[in-house]
């Protein structure tokens, strides 16, 4: 992270995936789940599809600053889906990251010549996978800033020191909570997945998460039982509406 503070003032940084919305295909579920999960973690903003076609759906209705696309998938392959994205003049210049079990040279020799950024050989180190995300969106159009302190009435949250004060008082924070509220935060104005806010893994319903927001807004809010900032999205999860 990278603070851009003068003279001990509050200033903007940098969060590695700050405002950065990414498309993940892979027709592996598991596979493809886990990296939505660590790149959330990392800050994106991640949807998934589980083939070429619901990847064209989505890329037609939504602007995606970054494609992490698995080359073997049933039907049209990673390499084809690369070659279409780079002839729509909408999708020309969109950064493809490719995904392969394939080692072989002239696999990664084909995938930039079709217009790959880069190219990962699996298995990888997802830390890896996070490094060349944020390498290739530096290179091709720098990165977002994000305040350093996020206002919400009374109470301000230290996006930098993972700090939450009221009235100017600091309020203990548990360390799910902390990282929740700066992934809402990341994302404010924006609806997040109740799953990609889960700190638990092994909570397929994603309905852990449930607490720390009864407990954020505890904290947060006048009203606890009727929220102003951190709020409820029906049918999907929650967002982080600051002043």
């Amino acid at each position: 992270m990278t603070d851009t503070r003068s003279n001990g003032r509050s200033g903007p940084i940098a969060a590695p995936g700050a405002g950065r919305h990414l498309l993940v295909v892979d027709d592996d579920d598991r596979i493809r789940e886990l990296i939505k999960e660590f790149l959330t973690r990392e800050g994106y903003r991640v949807t998934g599809a589980a083939h070429a076609g619901a990847a064209r759906r989505l890329v037609e209705l939504i602007e995606f600053d970054l494609i992490v696309l698995d080359v073997m998938m049933p039907g049209e392959s990673g390499f084809d889906l690369t070659s279409w994205i780079r002839s729509q003049a909408s999708l020309s210049k969109t950064p493809v990251l490719l995904l392969t079990a394939k080692g072989d040279p002239n696999d990664r020799i084909e995938g930039l010549s079709r217009g790959a950024d880069d190219y990962m050989s699996k298995p990888f180190d997802p830390r890896e996978l996070a490094l060349r995300v944020e390498a290739i969106l530096r290179r091709t159009g720098g990165k977002p800033m994000t305040p350093r302190e996020i206002r919400m009435g009374p109470a301000v949250f230290d996006m930098e020191r993972l700090e939450l004060t009221r009235d100017g008082e600091l309020q203990r924070l548990t360390e799910a909570e902390a990282q929740l509220l700066k992934t809402l935060a990341i994302h404010a104005h924006s609806p997040v997945e109740r799953m990609n806010l889960s700190p638990d893994t092994a909570d397929i319903t994603g309905r852990a998460v449930d607490v720390q927001v009864t407990r954020l807004r505890r904290k947060l809010e006048a009203d606890p039982k009727n929220p102003r900032y951190l709020q409820t999205v029906r049918g999907v999860g929650y967002m982080l509406a600051p002043d």
